[in-house]
């Protein structure tokens, strides 16, 4: 028989309270911890997180899109992260969030793509005065009205997809702002190249030019490329509708932006204002020659600059194409 004084080690229930207290898990609202689902309710679920108390997530923050019941997020007995919500209530309860995880990873994604320049798609859930409403990667994101590119009503616009570039990624601002009109710039140009002629419709004019529409995105013609005669505005020689022939000087992706000329496809100087059928009837004649002047350009070794100030041509700065209103 084994003697009961060579077991009793004097550990009373009491100390053992202790011993949890002392090596009990602090937690903290931020962290983020590893937790079981034991209890699925209607309006939530508990979580088993090694606390004294089982946690609790409810139904608004288990995703960071709208769900209708816990089922669709959890299931029994599954363990994954946790974000601690809120500190304990008088119960000694944590509140947890699956959605607050969600929303980080999901502004980082977004800062990634955008580093990137990535081209992304999303579907139009909503219109307002401003603009229209799309969620890249469950964030909601704000498309400006004066960068979508469509004839369409914005109403119409909601359930299409969109091809979209990223304007503004602000987290703590939480702004969320797109461009359809910078993708559809950025696709047309890899279909374009310095040099070519394209025919256009005048879609706008201003003091500094006309925009011009070419294939569904604009380019702007300045002023100070319409001719070389002197021109005191764009309405002199062009009307809203005009068809026209442009040739392309300038790509610039980055910036969105599309600059034209008709001013290099003029057989003699002025004939924009004179005669401008005479151009267009020769604009891919001069368009050659502009390109063959270009590449004997490059071809020459670099002269000694210019000072400056001396023979050098400065234009007028003008908005880009993409941030016409």
């Amino acid at each position: 028989m084994v003697n009961q004084e060579l077991i009793d080690i004097g550990f009373t229930h009491e100390d053992f309270a202790a011993l949890l207290d002392k090596y009990d898990y602090h937690f903290s609202p931020g962290d983020i911890v590893a937790g079981t689902v034991f209890s699925l309710e209607p309006r939530g679920a508990l979580i088993d997180i090694g606390a004294k108390t089982a946690a609790y997530i409810p139904i608004q923050e288990m995703s960071i899109n709208r769900i209708d019941n816990p089922e669709e997020v959890l299931q029994s007995n599954e363990t994954r992260e946790f974000f601690i919500l809120t500190d304990e209530n008088e119960d000694g309860q944590l509140t947890l969030s699956i959605r607050r995880i969600e929303y980080m990873r999901a502004w980082e994604r977004v800062r990634q793509l955008q580093a990137e320049d990535a081209t992304v798609r999303s579907s139009v859930f909503a219109t307002n005065r401003g603009g229209a409403l799309v969620r890249i990667e469950g964030l909601r994101g704000f498309i400006p009205g004066s960068h979508i590119s469509t004839r369409k009503p914005k109403e119409d616009l909601v359930g299409e997809e969109l091809p979209l570039k990223f304007l503004e990624v602000d987290e703590d601002r939480n702004r969320l702002v797109l461009s359809h009109r910078r993708a559809l710039v950025e696709r047309k140009m890899n279909r374009l190249e310095v040099g070519e002629v394209v025919i256009g419709t005048v879609r706008g004019i201003k003091p500094y030019g006309a925009f011009i529409d070419i294939g569904g995105v604009s380019g702007l013609l300045h002023i100070s490329e319409i001719s070389h005669d002197h021109i005191d505005t764009p309405h002199s020689v062009f009307n809203v509708n005009d068809e026209v022939k442009v040739m392309i000087i300038d790509l610039d992706a980055e910036r969105g932006r599309i600059s034209l000329s008709t001013k290099q496809l003029e057989p003699e100087p002025g004939d924009m204002v004179k005669n401008p059928q005479v151009v267009y009837d020769k604009a891919e004649e001069m368009a050659a020659r502009y390109r063959d002047q270009v590449l004997s350009k490059q071809q020459q070794p670099v002269a000694e600059e210019s000072p400056v100030g001396e023979d050098v041509e400065i234009l007028e700065e003008a908005p880009s194409a993409i941030d016409e209103e």
